[in-house]
């Protein structure tokens, strides 16, 4: 069934990219973030079959358990990861690519200010990482990093690593998000100072140039 297979490439993808997880009986047993993954897709079910509010009690009950709320009529793809998971919150009209790795903290959330498609669009191969926010009916293109507490407002391209509050794209390129992590994340505070340091050199050269002239 395709039930089961899906559950088993999600659990071989957290073997494959969590290095404390030894095995798939480990994963399953102790790992609240494929449990969470197993509710959706249970409510999600129900959810497209109209059975809305039973939908939206199972997926309570999973965040009672996980302390993951996904709401049922989200989409996520397959191979997904949430590692950890506490906090995480996934919005009604999100949309999870394949590949995704998900960690604590992260939401997927609205603004407010929409109706319909309120929650963002996460491409294939993305790396959300603790902390990140991801507010708005835009999308996060194929093998992006977002970084740890970055909020993220507007549409990003494929290939690119945002940080910072509000996200800024600080590397674009052919580099896949995976071969990042969070410890050699770009500091957004350095990014900036590098550049007023290069503009006060600038202006010292030609300060120095103007007085050289007189």
């Amino acid at each position: 069934m395709a039930f089961f297979r899906d559950i088993s490439d999600d659990i071989k993808s957290i073997v494959s990219k969590d290095p404390a997880a030894r095995t798939g009986i480990e994963v399953l047993l102790c790992y609240p973030g494929i449990w969470a993954l197993i509710f959706h897709k249970w409510s999600h079910f129900l959810h497209i079959h109209g059975w809305k509010l039973l939908a939206r009690l199972l997926s309570q009950f999973a965040r009672f358990l996980t302390g993951i709320e996904i709401h049922p009529g989200a989409v996520i793809g397959r191979r997904c990861m949430i590692d950890h998971g506490m906090g995480v919150v996934v919005g009604e009209t999100a949309e999870v690519g394949d590949d995704v790795t998900i960690y604590q903290g992260v939401t997927l959330g609205g603004t407010g200010k929409d109706t319909g498609k309120r929650h963002p669009t996460i491409g294939n191969n993305v790396v959300l990482s603790t902390g990140a926010k991801v507010l708005g009916p835009f999308k996060v293109g194929n093998n992006c990093k977002i970084g740890a507490g970055a909020v993220v407002l507007e549409e990003i391209p494929n290939n690119c690593t945002v940080v910072g509050i509000p996200g800024k794209i600080v590397k674009r390129g052919d580099q896949r998000a995976e071969d990042f992590n969070q410890v050699d994340m770009p500091d957004p505070i350095a990014v900036e100072l590098e550049c007023l340091r290069r503009r006060i050199v600038m202006m010292e050269t030609k300060v120095r140039g103007m007085e050289e002239e007189k």
